[in-house]
């Protein structure tokens, strides 16, 4: 059974940065998307990042690009996002998100069918 657990939010003032972390366990397939997805109180879920695990490839939104990287510590089985020049529209629940059953695009990760817990990041003065 496939688990998500992430860490790293908080509360930061606009400008500030973040790094959240996701410990994976439970995945069996050789090569798969794994990233984060977040979602605001009375919005839908909107993919964030992702990157692929064959070759590193990554994906970004076009409203986090240049600001937010992504990345992966096999050994580790983390992912990490790195999150840079933080806006107020930011903030949501981030998640970590990842389809255990086959290799998927990064870019539908916003509808993958495992994610963690969520962890909270609030972008305010």
């Amino acid at each position: 059974q496939v688990h998500l657990v992430e860490s790293g939010g908080g509360l930061v003032q606009p400008g500030g940065s973040l790094r959240l972390s996701c410990a994976a366990s439970g995945l069996t397939l050789d090569y798969y998307a794994i990233g984060w997805f977040r979602q605001a109180p009375g919005k839908e879920r909107e993919g964030v990042s992702c990157i692929h695990t064959n070759d590193f490839s990554t994906w970004y939104a076009d409203s986090v690009k240049g600001r937010f990287t992504i990345s992966r510590d096999n050994a580790k089985n983390l992912v990490y996002l790195e999150m840079n020049s933080l806006k107020p529209e930011d903030t949501a629940v981030y998640y970590c998100a990842t389809d255990p059953t086959r290799w998927r695009p990064c870019e539908g990760i916003a509808a993958f069918g495992s994610w963690g817990q969520g962890t909270q990041v609030t972008v305010s003065s």
